[in-house]
Protein backbone atom coordinates (compact mmCIF):
# COMPACT_ATOMS: atom_id res chain seq x y z
CA UNK A 1 0.00 0.00 0.00
CA UNK A 2 1.70 2.93 -1.03
CA UNK A 3 1.46 6.14 1.27
CA UNK A 4 1.88 9.62 1.48
CA UNK A 5 2.01 11.52 4.89
CA UNK A 6 0.65 15.34 5.20
CA UNK A 7 1.59 17.72 7.91
CA UNK A 8 -0.35 20.99 7.75
CA UNK A 9 1.63 23.49 9.38
CA UNK A 10 1.50 26.65 10.85
CA UNK A 11 5.36 28.46 12.38
CA UNK A 12 6.86 25.49 13.22
CA UNK A 13 10.02 26.20 11.66
CA UNK A 14 11.69 24.60 15.67
CA UNK A 15 10.40 20.94 14.64
CA UNK A 16 9.58 20.43 11.07
CA UNK A 17 13.22 19.18 10.06
CA UNK A 18 13.33 16.52 12.74
CA UNK A 19 9.79 15.62 11.46
CA UNK A 20 10.58 15.26 8.15
CA UNK A 21 13.75 13.29 8.40
CA UNK A 22 12.54 10.78 10.45
CA UNK A 23 9.58 9.94 8.35
CA UNK A 24 11.72 9.56 5.59
CA UNK A 25 13.04 7.47 6.90
CA UNK A 26 10.57 5.32 6.90
CA UNK A 27 10.50 5.43 2.55
CA UNK A 28 7.55 7.63 2.68
CA UNK A 29 6.64 10.99 0.89
CA UNK A 30 6.50 14.05 3.54
CA UNK A 31 3.76 16.54 2.05
CA UNK A 32 3.67 19.69 4.10
CA UNK A 33 1.09 22.31 3.37
CA UNK A 34 2.29 25.79 4.95
CA UNK A 35 -0.44 28.01 6.03
CA UNK A 36 0.87 31.22 5.85
CA UNK A 37 3.59 30.34 8.30
CA UNK A 38 5.53 33.47 9.50
CA UNK A 39 8.67 31.93 9.93
CA UNK A 40 11.01 29.02 7.89
CA UNK A 41 9.01 26.53 8.00
CA UNK A 42 8.65 25.89 4.22
CA UNK A 43 11.93 26.92 3.61
CA UNK A 44 13.62 24.04 6.07
CA UNK A 45 11.20 21.34 4.99
CA UNK A 46 11.74 21.90 1.53
CA UNK A 47 16.09 22.20 2.13
CA UNK A 48 15.36 18.42 4.10
CA UNK A 49 13.61 16.63 1.17
CA UNK A 50 9.55 17.31 1.71
CA UNK A 51 7.11 18.32 -0.93
CA UNK A 52 5.63 21.60 0.34
CA UNK A 53 2.23 23.47 -0.75
CA UNK A 54 2.19 27.26 0.81
CA UNK A 55 -1.19 29.18 1.58
CA UNK A 56 -0.19 32.84 1.32
CA UNK A 57 -2.12 33.37 3.68
CA UNK A 58 -3.64 31.63 6.92
CA UNK A 59 -6.80 29.77 5.52
CA UNK A 60 -6.91 27.28 8.67
CA UNK A 61 -6.08 23.60 9.12
CA UNK A 62 -9.05 22.33 7.37
CA UNK A 63 -8.07 24.12 4.09
CA UNK A 64 -4.74 22.86 4.40
CA UNK A 65 -5.63 19.82 4.76
CA UNK A 66 -8.20 19.36 1.53
CA UNK A 67 -4.77 20.79 -0.01
CA UNK A 68 -2.95 18.01 1.11
CA UNK A 69 -5.89 15.50 -0.26
CA UNK A 70 -6.09 16.70 -3.67
CA UNK A 71 -2.25 16.41 -4.05
CA UNK A 72 -2.08 13.08 -2.62
CA UNK A 73 -5.00 12.29 -4.81
CA UNK A 74 -3.09 13.64 -8.10
CA UNK A 75 -0.56 10.73 -7.31
CA UNK A 76 -0.61 6.97 -7.19
CA UNK A 77 -1.09 7.06 -3.53
CA UNK A 78 -3.32 4.47 -1.85
CA UNK A 79 -3.93 6.12 1.79
CA UNK A 80 -2.46 9.03 3.45
CA UNK A 81 -1.58 9.38 6.84
CA UNK A 82 -1.96 12.96 8.50
CA UNK A 83 -0.46 13.96 11.58
CA UNK A 84 0.61 17.53 13.43
CA UNK A 85 3.72 19.19 12.66
CA UNK A 86 4.48 20.85 16.17
CA UNK A 87 5.99 17.01 17.58
CA UNK A 88 2.68 15.22 19.27
CA UNK A 89 2.23 13.05 16.88
CA UNK A 90 5.53 10.04 17.41
CA UNK A 91 6.69 9.08 13.32
CA UNK A 92 7.11 5.76 15.72
CA UNK A 93 3.75 5.03 15.35
CA UNK A 94 3.45 5.28 12.09
CA UNK A 95 4.53 1.34 11.01
CA UNK A 96 1.61 0.04 13.12
CA UNK A 97 -0.96 2.47 11.29
CA UNK A 98 0.40 0.84 8.39
CA UNK A 99 0.30 -2.75 9.30
CA UNK A 100 -2.86 -2.65 9.89
CA UNK A 101 -4.28 -0.88 7.19
CA UNK A 102 -2.78 -3.72 4.95
CA UNK A 103 -5.07 -6.24 6.51
CA UNK A 104 -8.29 -4.01 7.56
CA UNK A 105 -11.44 -3.27 5.56
CA UNK A 106 -11.87 0.23 7.52
CA UNK A 107 -11.79 3.16 5.53
CA UNK A 108 -10.11 5.37 8.51
CA UNK A 109 -7.55 4.16 10.88
CA UNK A 110 -8.07 6.84 13.89
CA UNK A 111 -5.28 7.74 16.50
CA UNK A 112 -6.55 7.03 20.52
CA UNK A 113 -4.32 9.15 23.18
CA UNK A 114 -7.18 8.54 25.50
CA UNK A 115 -5.41 4.65 26.71
CA UNK A 116 -1.96 6.75 26.98
CA UNK A 117 -3.17 10.24 28.26
CA UNK A 118 -0.31 11.12 30.73
CA UNK A 119 0.75 14.67 30.73
CA UNK A 120 -2.43 15.67 28.49
CA UNK A 121 -3.75 18.97 30.18
CA UNK A 122 -7.31 18.32 32.00
CA UNK A 123 -8.96 20.57 29.90
CA UNK A 124 -8.32 18.50 26.72
CA UNK A 125 -9.11 15.78 27.97
CA UNK A 126 -12.45 17.05 29.37
CA UNK A 127 -13.59 18.64 25.93
CA UNK A 128 -12.15 15.57 23.88
CA UNK A 129 -15.08 12.92 25.85
CA UNK A 130 -17.09 15.48 25.21
CA UNK A 131 -16.83 16.11 21.49
CA UNK A 132 -15.86 12.16 20.92
CA UNK A 133 -19.47 10.76 22.62
CA UNK A 134 -21.26 13.91 20.45
CA UNK A 135 -19.86 12.79 17.14
CA UNK A 136 -19.69 9.20 17.99
CA UNK A 137 -23.48 9.43 18.73
CA UNK A 138 -23.89 11.55 14.85
CA UNK A 139 -21.78 8.98 13.17
CA UNK A 140 -23.20 5.60 15.33
CA UNK A 141 -20.09 4.55 15.64
CA UNK A 142 -17.79 4.21 18.79
CA UNK A 143 -14.41 6.68 17.99
CA UNK A 144 -13.02 7.93 21.63
CA UNK A 145 -10.89 10.26 20.21
CA UNK A 146 -12.68 12.34 17.68
CA UNK A 147 -9.95 15.03 17.94
CA UNK A 148 -6.89 13.19 17.09
CA UNK A 149 -5.38 14.50 13.76
CA UNK A 150 -3.25 11.43 13.40
CA UNK A 151 -5.10 9.41 11.09
CA UNK A 152 -4.56 7.16 8.05
CA UNK A 153 -7.41 7.78 5.68
CA UNK A 154 -7.48 5.60 2.62
CA UNK A 155 -7.99 6.65 -0.67
CA UNK A 156 -11.34 5.23 -1.29
CA UNK A 157 -12.71 7.81 1.19
CA UNK A 158 -10.50 10.82 -0.29
CA UNK A 159 -12.16 10.30 -3.39
CA UNK A 160 -15.83 10.32 -2.23
CA UNK A 161 -16.06 13.13 0.64
CA UNK A 162 -16.86 16.42 -0.19
CA UNK A 163 -15.57 18.64 3.00
CA UNK A 164 -17.33 22.25 3.02
CA UNK A 165 -15.14 23.66 6.55
CA UNK A 166 -12.05 24.92 6.36
CA UNK A 167 -10.70 25.44 10.34
CA UNK A 168 -9.78 22.80 12.88
CA UNK A 169 -14.28 21.45 12.60
CA UNK A 170 -12.88 19.60 9.09
CA UNK A 171 -11.28 16.77 10.83
CA UNK A 172 -14.91 15.64 12.54
CA UNK A 173 -16.27 16.31 9.07
CA UNK A 174 -14.18 13.71 7.63
CA UNK A 175 -15.38 11.28 10.37
CA UNK A 176 -18.90 12.44 9.82
CA UNK A 177 -19.39 12.62 6.05
CA UNK A 178 -16.80 8.93 5.55
CA UNK A 179 -19.40 7.37 7.98
CA UNK A 180 -22.46 7.96 6.28
CA UNK A 181 -20.91 7.03 3.10
CA UNK A 182 -20.77 3.52 4.57
CA UNK A 183 -17.64 3.58 5.93
CA UNK A 184 -15.86 2.19 8.94
CA UNK A 185 -13.45 4.16 11.45
CA UNK A 186 -10.87 1.99 13.75
CA UNK A 187 -8.82 3.38 16.20
CA UNK A 188 -5.15 2.46 16.99
CA UNK A 189 -3.32 3.44 20.33
CA UNK A 190 -0.93 5.65 20.00
CA UNK A 191 1.49 8.02 22.20
CA UNK A 192 1.22 11.53 22.39
CA UNK A 193 3.78 14.21 23.75
CA UNK A 194 2.80 17.31 25.36
CA UNK A 195 5.68 19.12 26.79
CA UNK A 196 3.56 22.59 27.70
CA UNK A 197 3.26 24.00 24.27
CA UNK A 198 0.36 26.77 22.96
CA UNK A 199 -2.80 25.21 21.16
CA UNK A 200 -3.27 27.50 17.91
CA UNK A 201 -6.73 26.62 18.52
CA UNK A 202 -8.90 29.93 19.60
CA UNK A 203 -10.65 28.87 22.66
CA UNK A 204 -13.68 30.91 21.85
CA UNK A 205 -13.60 31.59 18.08
CA UNK A 206 -12.90 27.81 16.88
CA UNK A 207 -15.39 26.58 20.16
CA UNK A 208 -18.16 28.57 18.93
CA UNK A 209 -17.58 27.52 15.12
CA UNK A 210 -17.31 24.10 16.53
CA UNK A 211 -20.69 23.79 18.04
CA UNK A 212 -22.70 25.58 15.53
CA UNK A 213 -21.18 22.39 12.93
CA UNK A 214 -21.93 20.41 15.02
CA UNK A 215 -25.65 21.09 15.94
CA UNK A 216 -25.90 21.52 11.95
CA UNK A 217 -24.44 17.73 11.85
CA UNK A 218 -27.36 16.89 14.58
CA UNK A 219 -30.29 18.38 12.86
CA UNK A 220 -29.14 16.53 9.49
CA UNK A 221 -29.13 13.34 11.40
CA UNK A 222 -32.40 13.85 12.48
CA UNK A 223 -34.21 15.10 8.96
Amino acid sequence: MKTCVVIPTYNEAKSIAGLVKEIQGLNLEVIIVDDGSQDDTSQIAQENGATVLKNQINQGKGASLIKGFSYVLSKDCDAVITMDGDGQHLPSDIPYFLRLAEYSDNGILIGNRMLKRKNMPFIRVLTNKIMSGLISKITRQNVPDTQCGFRLIKRPVLEKINLKTSKYETESEILIKASRLGFKIESVPIKTVYSGEKSQINPFVDTLRFIKFLFRELWTLQS
